[in-house]
This record gives structure tokens, C-alpha cells and sequence, in this order.
């Protein structure tokens, strides 16, 4: 009797065998992936981290980006030029936190932190600007809540600060994103932008609590009147973020 070829190999053993190492290089592959941004790994002051990761980091790939962008290459230069960071350990071991050397709403550390992102505006599907002010375009108007164009601006210590003047809307999104208001010359020159998420509307003002009056004036700028880049989006939810922290020294003390 001539036997087949499988007649005593388990078909069955195979198949998941295969199956576990499919498995396996899928998840080394879809982790290699994950480390185009971040890496290397760095320490908390910056250095090179001495356990990078378990896998090598992948090779280079150049992305096309859309609304001619142009491209970009990762993992390869991702690691920007900056300056000391404005923060010392608390302590001698890796554990202990990281408190500011200066300003810490100023040097853009802790919970004011922003990320070195493009100073480019985010861009719809079409390529044009998501996020606008709300008196370039017609069709968008107040249907629900209150308007609060006109209202006074007052800081978290109760000062009045500025008007606001108009609403940035998401047009895509169709909602409003940030409140752009006008500094009272006691407290500074020019607009600024607050996040809708760190303003409370009332029925006579609008009340920002993160900041207090003095820190108004340093607010981060756009630059543009009727766009503002991812950069500029970050330095600024970053600089009202950071004052609940650091607006009042009393605000980092412990809660009982």
C-alpha cells in the first residue's frame, strides 16, 4: 500500500502552528509601526533613554502629505532643536517630579506645555482652513444659547479684562471652537483667543477662571486675522491650561 504524502503529518498541529507565528510577526510589525513618532526614547532631562525599546525602530518611510504639504520622513529627524528645558528634578531619583527653574506659563512647561507642531492651519478635506472667525462667513449664525459678542471678559480674580468680538467656529464640525476678545489697553494690546472649553458664558460676561487679570497680556498671539495655525492653537490651550496650576500659588497646594 503506497502511502500519502500527509498520511501521518497533523494538518491540524500546522495550521496553528502558522497561525501563531503569523500572529506573533503581526504584532512585531504593528509595534515597529507604532514607534515612526516618539522615538528614540528620551528621559525626563531629555537624554537618550537607556532602554529604548524591545524591538529595533523601524526604517525610514516617506509620507506624501495632502494640499501640497509637501513630505515627511519618520522615525528620521523627528527629535526638533530646542532649548533647556525650564524644569529640575525634585529629587535625587528618577521618580521624584519635575518642578519649574522660572515661569512656568512662560516657558510653556507642565500643564502649559505645548508640542513644536507645524505653524501651519489645519486644513479640511477641501484644503482649506478648519477653524475661521465667524464674521467671514454668512452662513453661520447664532441659533442656540447666547451670543456673547459684546460681553465683557473677566479673569478668574475678577478683573475685566477685555469684549469679546467674535466666535472661531470648526467649520466642518460646525461649532465653535474659541471666543476672540479685545485686551483693555490696562492689561495689554491687540485680540487674543480663549478655548470655548475654559470660558463660561453668563448672561452679562464671560468669565475666564484659569487666568487672573496680569496674566492676560501674555496670552499667545495668532498671528492671522482670519486663520491660526496648529502651533499657535497649542501654545495658547497650553498657556490657559497651565494657569489652573500656576495662575495662583495657593492652586498648587494639596486639596484635603
Amino acid at each position: 500500500m503506497t502511502e500519502t504524502f500527509f498520511g501521518e503529518f497533523d494538518l491540524a498541529s500546522l495550521a496553528i502552528w502558522l497561525f501563531w507565528i503569523f500572529f506573533a510577526g503581526l504584532i512585531i510589525y504593528i509595534q515597529r509601526e507604532n514607534m515612526r513618532e516618539g522615538y528614540p526614547l528620551e528621559d525626563d532631562e531629555g537624554e537618550k533613554s537607556s532602554n529604548p525599546a524591545m524591538w529595533p525602530i523601524p526604517s525610514d518611510k516617506t509620507f506624501k502629505l495632502p494640499h501640497g504639504r509637501g513630505d515627511v520622513t519618520l522615525p528620521s529627524g523627528q527629535a526638533p532643536e530646542r532649548d533647556e528645558i525650564a524644569l529640575k528634578r525634585g529629587g535625587p531619583g528618577n521618580g521624584y517630579p519635575l518642578e519649574p527653574t522660572g515661569d512656568p506659563m512662560l516657558d510653556g512647561v507642565g500643564p502649559a506645555s505645548w508640542a513644536p507642531r507645524k505653524d501651519w492651519p489645519e486644513l479640511d478635506g477641501h484644503g482649506h482652513p478648519k477653524i475661521i472667525p465667524m464674521s467671514t462667513k454668512d452662513a453661520f449664525s447664532v441659533k442656540a444659547g447666547r451670543d456673547p459678542r459684546g460681553l465683557p471678559v473677566m479673569s478668574g480674580d475678577g478683573e475685566v479684562v477685555g469684549r469679546v468680538t467674535d466666535m472661531w467656529i470648526d467649520e466642518p464640525e460646525q461649532m465653535v471652537r474659541y471666543l476672540e476678545y479685545t485686551l483693555d489697553p490696562k492689561w495689554g494690546t491687540g485680540s487674543r483667543l480663549v478655548p470655548l472649553t475654559m470660558a463660561r458664558i453668563g448672561s452679562d460676561k464671560v468669565k475666564v477662571r484659569s487666568l487672573y487679570g496680569k496674566h492676560f497680556g501674555t496670552v499667545p498671539q495668532h498671528a492671522s486675522a482670519t486663520q491660526v495655525t496648529v502651533l499657535e492653537e497649542d501654545k495658547i490651550c497650553g498657556y490657559y491650561g497651565g494657569g489652573t496650576l500656576y495662575a495662583d500659588a495657593k492652586r498648587q497646594e494639596s486639596l484635603v
